[in-house]
């Protein structure tokens, strides 16, 4: 089981880019629609929505991808 994070939790994770960081703004505990695209989240494997650092982009990723900052 991956580690839990909560909404304001900085966090990184590698992109094309390279490592990236940012905020957590929203975590999902169960299936969500992300850019058009179904995603599936239980309680027990949540998916995180993150805001970068630098670019502001929005990302959804799961707990086992982040590393707590």
């Amino acid at each position: 089981m991956s580690e839990r994070f909560k909404v304001g939790d900085h966090v990184s994770w590698n992109s094309e880019a390279g490592r990236v960081s940012g905020r957590i703004i929203a975590v999902h505990t169960s299936d969500f629609d992300y850019k058009g695209h179904p995603r599936r989240a239980t309680p027990d494997d949540p998916q995180y929505e993150i805001r970068s650092d630098k670019t502001e982009h929005i990302a959804a990723h799961r707990g086992s991808v982040l590393q707590r900052l």
